[in-house]
């Protein structure tokens, strides 16, 4: 457990969420520094018991620990989890079986395995793993999702700045899961604006990886009640939890990528709640 640190964010409502400035929001919905070489980061959300880490082997695998929030032997003892590499060539053992990913690769694990082994095939261009993990109810079997594999759905035009690739990693014809769903949205050059016209679903919590940024570029992260927004500046690299309540939605200074992940009551891409652009405030 010593290459491993965990935080732990309690769910907020929207009333108290209104009323926060700027370094209180970002205390409660912004995630920094979750991919450090050699390390891995966990932070434990009471937002449907969603994890969400980085992993970063370097010259040593980095194995999957169990933290206390979890209450278990094993991390996955009663979820299942998904990586995704965002960095250089991987690897991913799950109980002796080993998988490459490369860049943008996924792999779902079920309920049930004991031991996951994260590492690098070059620590000079290591791989960086997002992981996501939800409570599970069943076990399902752990597969391997190519990033030419997913479900490719594209959107928006120049016209409205918004011209962008999703890539469903999961899906009702593909990997099955208790409560995941994620994939990634790949924005067009020249385009900036993500999930604009909004939505909230009060079924499912919420939470936006934003990569593929250049150093000196950013994004603004709306969140809040339609009638209440808020905004969190995220650099390259960085999470924004979204509760059930809570829009998210995004406009950068250039164009980026993101990993789109949600957990709770049921794992319909399309079950959303449409907001329309004359109640935001």
């Amino acid at each position: 457990m010593n290459n491993t640190d965990y935080a732990i964010r309690h769910a907020i409502d929207p009333q108290a969420a209104a009323a926060m400035a700027t370094d209180e929001l970002r205390s409660h919905f912004h995630i920094g520094d979750l991919f450090s070489s050699g390390r891995v980061n966990l932070v434990y959300t009471h937002y449907d018991r969603m994890v969400v880490g980085g992993i970063v082997p370097a010259s040593e695998p980095l194995d999957l620990p169990a933290i206390k929030p979890t209450g278990t032997n094993n991390f996955l003892d009663r979820r299942e989890l998904i990586a995704v590499n965002i960095g250089g060539s991987g690897k991913v053992e799950v109980d002796g079986q080993s998988y490459d990913l490369e860049p943008r690769d996924m792999i779902y694990v079920g309920m049930g395995a004991t031991t996951v082994r994260f590492s690098s095939s070059d620590p000079s261009s290591p791989a960086k793993f997002y992981v996501l993990s939800a409570p599970a109810h069943q076990a399902h079997p752990t597969q391997l999702i190519r990033i030419g594999d997913a479900r490719r759905i594209d959107l928006g035009s120049q016209k409205t700045s918004n011209e962008r690739s999703i890539f469903q990693f999961i899906h009702p014809e593909g990997a099955k899961t208790c409560q995941l769903v994620v994939g990634m949205t790949q924005l067009a050059e020249g385009s900036v604006w993500n999930t604009m016209p909004c939505h909230v679903h009060d079924r499912r919590m919420e939470v936006y990886l934003y990569f593929d940024l250049a150093e000196t570029a950013r994004v603004f992260h709306f969140l809040g009640e339609p009638d209440e927004t808020r905004h969190l500046v995220m650099k390259n690299e960085e999470a924004a939890l979204s509760p059930p309540w809570s829009i998210h939605s995004g406009a950068g200074t250039s164009n980026y990528a993101f990993i789109w992940a949600m957990a709770g009551d049921n794992v319909d891409y399309t079950d959303v709640d449409p907001v329309d652009l004359e109640t935001l405030r």
